[in-house]
């Protein structure tokens, strides 16, 4: 399992694109993904929601549980992937990719961020 080194991830497994005119894409790492199983139902936060860094924000279904999605920042939703609202199991097979799951303008960032390298040594131990 590799971790794409351009992202930041977050204990709770989420990961963090470098932002865009402060726009960061975030979706949850393989790992997680692996961890939850075949994800069956996705529930993502509004555009134009508030979210806080650390808060739960949304909830991922999978055959074997439900989880809560955590914002891995603070800031408002300015988009989010219906392609995974329509098909969840784009978060397992494509969890870097296809399986995004929505863009946050940012107002505050924790410093608790990971680097890749960080997070692959996170979630060996």
């Amino acid at each position: 399992m590799s971790n794409p080194q351009q992202l930041r991830y977050s204990k709770e497994h989420e990961w963090l694109s470098g932002a865009e005119d402060g726009v960061s894409t975030v979706g949850i790492t393989e790992h997680a993904a692996n961890a939850l199983g075949d994800v069956v139902f996705v529930q993502l936060p509004e555009v134009g929601d508030t979210v806080t860094a650390g808060e739960s924000c949304g909830e991922l279904e999978s055959t074997k549980s439900v989880s809560d999605l955590y914002a891995p920042v603070t800031g408002e939703i300015t988009a989010v992937n219906q392609d995974v609202v329509d098909d969840p199991s784009l978060v397992n097979s494509a969890p870097f990719e296809g399986g995004w799951l929505f863009k946050v303008r940012i107002t505050d960032e924790p410093a608790d961020l990971l680097s890749a390298d960080e997070y692959t040594a996170f979630t060996a131990g």
